[in-house]
């Protein structure tokens, strides 16, 4: 539940660094999947 009010922030946030700093982007592209893996294995995890 809480993921899906959480991905637009987080996809605003991650645009908005990529912008800024272009050369994030690997890291934030890492950082989202690596986020979405560990809630996706335990859903319970967000509530």
């Amino acid at each position: 539940m809480y993921d899906l009010a959480i991905a637009p922030l987080v996809s605003l946030i991650a645009g908005i660094l990529i912008l800024i700093v272009p050369r994030l982007l690997n890291y934030i592209v890492a950082f989202y999947l690596i986020i979405i893996g560990i809630i996706g294995l335990f859903p319970g995890l967000m509530g």
